[in-house]
């Protein structure tokens, strides 16, 4: 398996989950407080220093309140 972190679809993800949350007018603080974690992992993931699994990802996206499939359809048509 093709490592993923610091790919094309990860940086994707990573841009793509930091505009929601800006979209959504809610600081890293309020993402990590909602999914019982600190605001470190999100500034880690923000930076791209941390891979994002599924279950984080479903959890940050109610969170921030959009579709985790839009992520991945993202990450889909973003070429490696």
């Amino acid at each position: 398996m093709a490592r993923t972190f610091a790919t094309k679809r990860h940086a994707a993800l990573v841009a793509f989950l930091k505009k929601k949350r800006k979209d959504a007018d809610l600081t890293q603080t309020q993402v990590a407080k909602r999914i019982g974690r600190y605001q470190s992992f999100i500034t880690d993931y923000e930076r791209g220093q941390k891979r994002i699994d599924a279950v984080e990802l479903v959890q940050i996206a109610e969170a921030i309140g959009f579709d985790p499939v839009e992520a991945i359809r993202l990450i889909k048509r973003t070429k490696q």
